[in-house]
């Protein structure tokens, strides 16, 4: 069914002019959100950095052939693959190894500083451990496949490369809020009981005439391990699901989970998740592309064709800087779309509800809560914000 689609989309109208006092924040609650904020991007960007640094060692230094880390690689197998795998396995480690001090600092004790975090350290460990155990798990099963599609595919694998993350993309979408979430949440089904002020109905009425089919609305279980809030819409097909944080559900009013609800559907109506598959595919597929122009140019002098599909193994460290450069210099094209879609939500949810007391109060609620800085710097919002910032989104109810 086609999506409905609001004569207020205009994606050309400048954003609103923005007031910080709009966000009806104390002095001191300001103070103390920028300066989360600013040590939160700086950590961010000491990890890419650390990452940056790391990686290039190991494609300069560490993994180069002769290395003593690739003499002993060699030395335990003569299979391609099993070295490819076993060189992956301690880049990771000696990754998480480096970044861990900074992980610990930004995703425990900052968080406790901030008394945004109801983690103990054992819990917050053993999520770290869950998170990156998964990753990296993922990351070595897809890497074979990566490498011999190149061995395989030739001077054409950049494209086959491309299609195979598009697939693997779109099943990740639908197994995510299945599978992969219920490993680090608790989920609720979202009855309509009278203590839920007929959420469900409300959802059933914004869903009404979108072609939005749900699987249903959930209560997902943060109390437990940050006073933030927040809600999502996820899944594809089958598995799409509305997924609202219990503090969002505990401390907001109907009219705002409504409001917060509207927005989430306008991902529908305006077929972002669609966008965005599409984008990741023309985004891999330029990424690929640059990784086989110059890894094709980096083998040349050791007599290595990339584009005859005799790639060796210890190329991995080149292909990985190569790809995290890419997505350095993408990231700020990324999180402008983003910032265009969360804005055309925004316009939707207010359209459909009408309910603009009740969305400025949300907003405000949750940049408190979040402790989320109304008015960054508009350098850090281009760069690395993929949301509006939260003065920007309340002012737009007036417009």
């Amino acid at each position: 069914m086609d999506s409905i689609e609001p004569t207020t989309d205009t994606p050309d109208t400048p954003p609103p002019t923005v007031d910080v006092a709009d966000a009806t924040m104390s002095a001191s609650e300001l103070e103390e959100a920028k300066e989360y904020g600013k040590r939160g991007l700086i950590c961010d960007l000491l990890g890419r950095g650390i990452d940056l640094v790391y990686l290039g060692l190991m494609v300069f230094v560490f993994a180069v052939p002769g290395s003593w880390l690739l003499l002993q690689i060699e030395a335990l197998t003569a299979s391609e693959t099993l070295r490819l795998l076993t060189l992956a396995a301690v880049m990771v480690l000696l990754n998480l190894i480096v970044s861990f001090p900074l992980a610990f600092y930004s995703g425990h004790l900052l968080e406790h500083r901030y008394g945004l975090s109801r983690q103990s350290l054992a819990a917050w460990l053993w999520r770290y451990i869950k998170v990156h155990a998964l990753g990296v798990a993922f990351f070595l099963t897809l890497l074979p496949g990566l490498y011999w599609i190149i061995w395989l595919s030739g001077s054409w694998w950049w494209i086959v490369a491309a299609v195979g993350y598009f697939f693997v993309s779109v099943i990740m979408g639908r197994v995510f809020p299945t599978v992969i979430m219920p490993l680090f949440h608790k989920f609720e089904r979202l009855e309509d009981e009278p203590k839920n002020q007929g959420l469900r109905e409300r959802m059933r009425r914004l869903s009404e005439g979108t072609g939005l089919s749900i699987e249903g609305v959930y209560r997902m279980v943060m109390s437990d391990e940050t006073a933030k809030a927040n809600a999502m819409l996820a899944g594809l097909g089958r598995s799409r699901r509305v997924i609202l944080g219990d503090n969002l559900l505990d401390q907001f009013s109907a009219e705002e989970i409504e409001v917060i609800m509207a927005h989430e559907v306008g991902h529908h109506v305006f077929r972002h998740m669609t966008k965005i598959i599409g984008g990741v595919f023309v985004g891999s597929l330029a990424a690929f592309w640059l990784c086989d122009a110059i890894l094709w140019k980096w083998s040349a002098g050791t007599g290595i064709s990339a584009a005859s599909g005799d790639l060796p193994y210890h190329s991995l460290p080149m292909l990985m800087l190569i790809l995290t450069l890419f997505g350095l210099v993408m990231g700020p094209v990324g999180c402008a779309i983003s910032r265009h879609f969360e804005r055309q939500c925004d316009r939707y949810a207010l359209q459909k509800t009408g309910l603009r007391d009740a969305y400025r109060s949300a907003f405000r609620k949750l940049a408190k809560l979040n402790k989320d800085d109304p008015a960054p710097h508009p350098l850090e919002v281009l760069l690395f914000h993929d949301h509006p910032p939260i003065a920007e989104r309340i002012a737009a109810a007036d417009h």
